[in-house]
């Protein structure tokens, strides 16, 4: 059986990509990849500490498997609406760097 530090240290350097990619790049499709590294490292650790648990207590619970879930549809509706977003930012100024786009700027 593969111990909890494991699945915590991968989920840790899964998420610290994740956070890297964010705020090193300028691309959005790139920064949107990052968001979703960073959301996949939180379902690891859900899934982890519910397996944990279960093994703890004996007799396997539900409870985990329901926030994995939540966290699947969150991932989806997020990358729906952030892609929606970059088209419509394409379509105006021809481009998905994040720096170029100047809009809200005074």
């Amino acid at each position: 059986m593969i111990p909890l530090s494991w699945y915590l240290t991968f989920s840790a350097v899964l998420f610290s990509i994740g956070l890297f990619t964010v705020l090193a790049r300028r691309h959005a499709i790139v920064i949107l990849m990052g968001i979703e590294l960073m959301l996949n490292a939180v379902n690891i650790n859900l899934l982890a500490f519910w397996h944990y648990w279960s093994q703890v207590r004996g007799a396997p619970q539900v409870n985990g498997m329901v926030f994995v879930a939540m966290v699947f549809v969150l991932a989806a509706a997020e990358t729906a609406v952030a892609l929606a977003l970059i088209i419509s930012a394409y379509r105006r100024h021809h481009t998905v760097v994040v720096d170029e786009m100047t809009l809200l700027k005074g």
